[in-house]
């Protein structure tokens, strides 16, 4: 009655029924428009658009003390047709038009089957891992005592979950899991302590693609990095974090606009998530050098300092790679512990940009960066080439018809 008892006031106010007449009409029409968007994006497969997830209020609890959840992650359904010879890395994309670069924590709800990402390129993966794991193990995967229990119940997670995830690639055994494509068998028990034979954070990292971090809240409400393996870390050492608190990791690596924009949210978040919520992110980041592990532009790992300044400035095109991770974080319902995984995506920019709307998208993204996140990322080594080159295929796209009014039909981020 109340939409009618407006209508009925409008139309004794004379002139403005017209108004109020158009200003409804065109609500309707947008709101039909919306509709019908949303649904062609359903019929062709895209998903939605990212939102933005809201977590509740926990209840109050005392910081480092965590009783465990009852909580038990979902049993997956196995990835559809995977293939360790034909399914492809997902192409993540994750940059937007500028002319505005928003520094943000760039969360969005992530599903629980979709937590661990594998594909054709685990071999690769796999035996860069162990090649690094000869060289420089101990450096790169560690656990506090502190974080044992966390990185001991996350090989009892990997243990559900992949091989109901991949159930091609991976076997639940009475002890752990088998990689049926390696031979390998992996002993989740230990000895009468429940030690294992390596660092569990290692042998976690052994199992997939990603790289893999272990967050602990202490007493005074902060998280502490307390269990990694950064086999394939690109820019940073797990050996310089090991031990810190979220905001020292962050400030300590010159995060752009970390204590104005990122600190209050990433610490509330820390606090607040709960072992039923799962989220991702990605970023991107470009290197001048075509090695997945470790970037020898930015100096040797072993070096005191490695920064963008020993970088060589604007190599060929053919060395430039464009490099992006996919984290998810969750918390482990028994331990606590907030789980990162970091999944790295690694292509030579000449592939990528011959995908339809990426070349144009992607300069205008590294043009919208202000100087702080430009140092951050380098670009002042390889912008002029890169930009060059984004440019020229950009054009070789309108050249041939590509209908740019057409992106967000067949893109949305962070594809």
């Amino acid at each position: 009655m109340r939409f009618y008892d407006a209508l009925i006031s409008r139309l004794s106010e004379g002139p403005s029924l017209i108004h109020f007449i158009l200003t409804l009409v065109s609500f309707l029409i947008w709101t039909k428009l919306f509709q019908l968007w949303r649904l062609r994006r359903r019929q062709d497969g895209l998903p939605p658009r990212a939102s933005t997830p809201t977590l509740e209020k926990s209840p109050e609890r005392q910081w480092g003390h965590w009783v465990p959840s009852s909580f038990r992650f979902p049993t997956p359904e196995p990835y559809p047709d995977w293939s360790i010879e034909t399914t492809k890395p997902l192409p993540y994309r994750p940059f937007r038009y500028g002319p505005v670069y928003h520094v943000t924590m760039g969360l969005r709800k992530a599903q629980y089957e979709d937590w661990i990402e594998l594909d054709n390129q685990f071999p690769k993966y796999h035996a860069e891992k162990q090649k690094r794991i000869a060289l420089r193990g101990d450096k790169s995967c560690k656990t506090h005592p502190e974080a044992y229990p966390a990185a001991m119940e996350l090989l009892q997670e990997f243990r559900e979950y992949l091989p109901a995830r991949y159930p091609s690639l991976y076997q639940k055994t009475i002890k752990g899991v088998k990689n049926l494509w390696s031979g390998e068998d992996f002993d989740f028990e230990g000895d009468e302590q429940g030690r294992l034979v390596e660092d569990p954070m290692q042998m976690a990292a052994r199992l997939v693609q990603d790289d893999l971090a272990i967050m602990i809240e202490r007493e005074d409400g902060n998280y502490y990095l307390l269990a990694g393996a950064t086999l394939l870390p690109g820019f940073w050492r797990l050996e310089d974090k090991f031990g810190m608190g979220l905001s020292e990791i962050h400030t300590s690596g010159d995060v752009p606009q970390y204590k104005e924009k990122l600190e209050k949210g990433m610490m509330n978040f820390f606090r607040r998530v709960k072992p039923q919520e799962m989220v991702a992110r990605n970023n991107y980041f470009f290197q001048v050098d075509d090695q997945l592990g470790w970037s020898w532009s930015i100096g040797l790992e072993d070096a005191p300092n490695v920064s963008w300044a020993t970088a060589e400035k604007n190599r060929a095109i053919q060395h430039h790679y464009f490099r992006s991770e996919r984290q998810t974080l969750r918390r482990l319902p028994n331990s606590g512990g907030v789980v990162f995984t970091i999944r790295t995506y690694f292509h030579p920019v000449t592939e990528i940009a011959e995908e339809d709307y990426v070349p144009g998208r992607l300069a205008s993204a590294v043009r919208s960066w202000g100087d702080d996140v430009s140092r951050y990322k380098g670009k002042d080594k390889y912008q002029d080439v890169l930009l060059e080159y984004l440019d020229q295929k950009h054009q070789e796209q309108l050249d041939r018809g590509l209908d740019l009014s057409r992106e967000d039909e067949v893109r949305a981020y962070p594809y």
